[in-house]
C-alpha cells in the first residue's frame, strides 16, 4: 500500500556543524558575517579545522522545516542527495531515527562528498555560514520518487536547488505529481541571487505549478526587480495564491486569494538566529495542512522561529504542539 505523507520536502541535504566564535574570528578567517557564502572543498576542510566545540546536525533549509513538521507529529519525508561516506550514512541515520522518511539511499559511486556548512554563530546570534554543496548540486530527476512526490498532501521545494538545470526539472515534475495527486506544491525563495538568476523561470514555476510560496522582504521583492514591497506582494499575490513574507522583527505578512493578515512577532533576544525561516515555514505549513486560517498559520510559524532562536542549532527542542495547545491555537 502506498504511503501518503503529509509533507514532503525536497532540497539540500547539508550537514551542519555549527560553532560560537567572536567577530575578531570572523575577520581572522576571512568570513564575511551574517550571510551564506558557498565554498570550495578545501576551503571547507580549512574551516572545518579551525572549529572547536562543534555541534553537527543534518540540515538544510527545507530538511530543517521537514525535521520541525515531523516533531509537530506531521508525517513527513525528504528528498535530498547524500554520498555513501561518514557524513552521507550519518545524515540518513538521523533523519530516520528522527521518524522521517528519507527514500534515497547514500550514493556510492558519487565523485562528490556529502554536503556540508560550516556555520559560524557569533554573540548577537548572527549566524555566518560557509557552505560546500558536494553531492547535493547533482539532484535530478531520477532522485525524486513520482510515487512519493503524487501521495504528499503538501510539496515544499528549496530555491536553492533552482540553481542547477536537473534541478528546475526535477522541481517542476514533482509539483505537478503532487497537484495531479492532489495536493499542493509551494516553495521557499531561499536566495534573491538565486532569483537574480533564474527570474524567469522562478516566476513561470511559482505561476504555473505552485499554490505557495515564502519568502522574506528581500526575496519576495526580488522576484519583480522592485524596491516596493507591496508592489512585490501584489504581484507576486497575483500569480500564486498563497504568499508568506516574512520580516523579522516586524512580523509577517500573508496573502491567500486576495485576503491579507499580518501577525506580529513576540521579540526574542537571539542565540543563533540558524533556522528561524526554516521553522518558520515547520509552524506555518502544519497550520496550512490542518485547515488553519493565515492568522493562525502565522501565529504558528512565529511561535516555532522564535523557539528555534533561543538556542543553539536549528531544529526545535521544545515540544511545540505543547506550546500551540497553550496560545489556544489547536
Amino acid at each position: 500500500m502506498t504511503k501518503t505523507y503529509d509533507l514532503v520536502g525536497i532540497g539540500n541535504a547539508v550537514v551542519d556543524v555549527i560553532t560560537q566564535c567572536d567577530d575578531s574570528f570572523l575577520d581572522l578567517m576571512g568570513i564575511e558575517k551574517g550571510i551564506m557564502q558557498l565554498i570550495e572543498q578545501d576551503r571547507g576542510e580549512t574551516l572545518y579545522a579551525a572549529m572547536n566545540d562543534r555541534v553537527q546536525t543534518p540540515g538544510g533549509a527545507v530538511a530543517n522545516t521537514i525535521a520541525g513538521a515531523g516533531a509537530l507529529g506531521m508525517e513527513a519525508a525528504f528528498i535530498g542527495r547524500v554520498r555513501d561516506d561518514a557524513l552521507g550514512r550519518f545524515y540518513a541515520d538521523a533523519m530516520t531515527d528522527h521518524g522521517i522518511g528519507f527514500p534515497n539511499a547514500p550514493v556510492a559511486e558519487a565523485d562528490l562528498p556529502t554536503s556540508r556548512s560550516m556555520i559560524f554563530v557569533t554573540p548577537d546570534g548572527e549566524r555566518s555560514m560557509n557552505t560546500y554543496l558536494g553531492v547535493s548540486t547533482g539532484l535530478s530527476s531520477a532522485d525524486v520518487s513520482q510515487e512519493v512526490a503524487s501521495n504528499a498532501k503538501l510539496m515544499f521545494l528549496e530555491g536553492y536547488l533552482f540553481d542547477q538545470d536537473a534541478g528546475k526539472t526535477a522541481f517542476r515534475e514533482a509539483a505537478r505529481a503532487a497537484t495531479a495527486g492532489g495536493g499542493i506544491a509551494g516553495i521557499a525563495i531561499s536566495d534573491p541571487f538565486c532569483v537574480e538568476r533564474h527570474r524567469d523561470d522562478f516566476l513561470s514555476l511559482i505561476k504555473n505549478d505552485l499554490g505557495y510560496v515564502i519568502g522574506n522582504e528581500a526575496e519576495v521583492k526580488s522576484l519583480f526587480e522592485t524596491d516596493d514591497l507591496e508592489a512585490a506582494l501584489s504581484r507576486t499575490a497575483d500569480i500564486c495564491p498563497i504568499v508568506v513574507c516574512t520580516r523579522s522583527g516586524d512580523g509577517v505578512i500573508l496573502i491567500r486569494d486576495g485576503a491579507r493578515v499580518h501577525v506580529p512577532v513576540t521579540p526574542v533576544t537571539p542565540v543563533d538566529a540558524t533556522g528561524a525561516g526554516d521553522q518558520f515555514a515547520a509552524g506555518f505549513l502544519y497550520g496550512l495542512s490542518h485547515g488553519a486560517d493565515l492568522e493562525t498559520c502565522g501565529r504558528m510559524g512565529n511561535l516555532c522561529a522564535g523557539e528555534v532562536i533561543g538556542h543553539i542549532g536549528p531544529r526545535p527542542k521544545k515540544n511545540m504542539l505543547a506550546a500551540f495547545k497553550a496560545e489556544g491555537l489547536i
